[in-house]
């Protein structure tokens, strides 16, 4: 399989031929957001899948939050499309880690750290976090992800 961006091109072509409506103006959508990225700044750039599933995050948290407007409006045919077009762009998301996933990944760093020679306290809480972060990318929320981690090499 290619990168996450031809899965969505390729997605798109089918939802164009079943006439799924709402997943084809979702892709196009996504698609046409991450071309605006790549070709928005002063120099072209090329996402990777890494970029693209933080954009897919941003999306999906964005149509959450204007489900929540429009149903405090009291729309609630726009709120269940906006559900519904946050719902679709989470298929393409990885699946979430758990908070003993992310407690192993913590685990298993701060061992890779100490394996460094030092003793992992506060002061390599920095290494740490760039060993967890690599690993978790996205699936669990940062903040607690840091907040674990403090709390282990306190």
């Amino acid at each position: 399989m290619g990168t996450l961006k031809d899965q969505l091109r390729a997605d798109m072509t089918r939802h164009l031929k079943s006439g799924n409506k709402l997943a084809l103006m979702t892709l196009r959508n996504l698609l046409g957001e991450i071309n605006t990225r790549e070709k928005g700044g002063k120099t072209p750039v090329e996402l990777g899948d890494e970029q693209v599933v933080s954009l897919l995050q941003k999306e999906a948290a964005r149509r959450r939050e204007t489900a929540l407007t429009y149903g405090d409006a009291g729309q609630p045919e726009r709120a269940a499309q906006e559900t519904a077009e946050a719902d679709f762009i989470e298929t393409y998301l990885p699946s979430p880690l758990t908070a003993a996933d992310v407690s192993q990944i913590v685990d298993r760093a701060i061992a890779a750290v100490a394996a460094g020679g030092e003793a992992p306290g506060m002061r390599q809480m920095g290494q740490v976090m760039k060993i967890v972060s690599a690993e978790v990318a996205g699936r669990f929320d940062g903040k607690a992800t840091s907040e674990m981690v403090k709390s282990r090499l306190a």
